[in-house]
């Protein structure tokens, strides 16, 4: 198998991902990124983003992430299309096999693989993404002020979610598929204390209806006892968990339950000395462009002090 040696190995091409890549090549690391399977991450695809700083206008997600792949590649980042499908995390120089046909030899690694919304699979839902159905109300909800909206979910990020929704929206919809809520006590209070939120207890979403061109407008929903209903809506809200990808380095790399990778208080160190992670991939809580960008400001920041430390 043919290898390479390399001093600092990114996975991963969100804000995360490509704001590593920027001050890593700055500081003469000679950074070499892999963009993963989705180029861009999740970002690509929302459409308007409209609260990221420096965009007075906004900016489309897709816009941003090319304009930040641009930026790093002035610097010298080389920029690789491909997945990493293996990894050694157990010596220096870390291994990371590409592709099942190429292995990196890095002295440093920063994971920026970021999260996927879970969602729930209904052919529609795919449909309307970017259209009316989102898995992130901080980013979004701006876009349905005044307009009547659902949120799905029971936990607390649901609670928070349909919190921060009714502070701009006429209307929001709670489905929650259970009898109760599966949020902490407070957070229960909270929900239940706003007056435009309307929790629709044991309801299961059946299809989510709209136009082409007018984007959401109503969906379907199937009660336990098996009677529909029909509610009129512009914004359907996915609260119902991120998945972090992480699974390649869970064997030596220290993540949480759900599976973020944990890091060591306000930097981007994980458990493995010369291994960092940035972005969505360890932030369970905010899971913003800005925040992911931040961190891989961080990580970069920290790996280069790192291999300083370690010549």
């Amino acid at each position: 198998m043919e290898q390479e040696k390399i001093k600092c190995l990114i996975i991963g091409s969100g804000p995360a991902g490509y704001t590593a890549a920027i001050y890593a090549s700055r500081a003469n690391l000679s950074p070499v990124l892999y963009e993963g399977i989705q180029p861009g991450g999740q970002l690509t695809t929302t459409t308007e983003i409209d609260n990221f700083p420096g965009y007075p206008k906004g900016v489309t997600g897709q816009q941003m992430m090319d304009e930040l792949k641009e930026q790093a590649g002035r610097f010298g980042t080389d920029i690789r299309f491909g997945v990493a499908t293996k990894a050694d995390l157990s010596k220096r120089p870390f291994k990371i096999t590409i592709d099942e046909e190429k292995e990196i030899l890095a002295d440093t690694l920063i994971i920026s693989t970021g999260a996927t919304a879970k969602y729930l699979g209904l052919e529609s839902e795919e449909k309307f993404r970017g259209q009316g159905v989102s898995a992130c109300a901080t980013c979004d909800g701006f876009f349905y002020k005044g307009k009547d909206v659902a949120v799905v979910g029971g936990g607390d990020t649901a609670c928070e979610e349909a919190s921060y929704l009714a502070g701009l929206c006429n209307k929001v919809y709670m489905i929650v598929r259970r009898d109760q809520l599966r949020a902490s006590k407070a957070m229960q209070e909270r929900v239940k204390n706003t007056p435009n939120i309307e929790i629709l207890w044991q309801y299961n979403t059946k299809e989510i209806v709209g136009s082409v061109m007018g984007g959401v407008n109503g969906a379907i929903l199937v009660h336990k006892d098996g009677s529909e209903k029909k509610i009129d809506i512009h914004g359907f809200f996915l609260a119902i968990g991120h998945h972090p990808n992480s699974e390649l380095f869970k064997d030596w790399v220290k993540t949480n339950d759900e599976g973020y990778i944990l890091t060591e208080g306000k930097s981007s160190k994980t458990n493995v000395p010369g291994v960092f992670a940035a972005g969505d991939v360890q932030d369970p809580n905010y899971r913003q462009a800005i925040t992911a960008a931040g961190s891989g400001c961080m990580a970069a920041m920290d790996a280069e002090r790192f291999l300083s430390e370690n010549k």
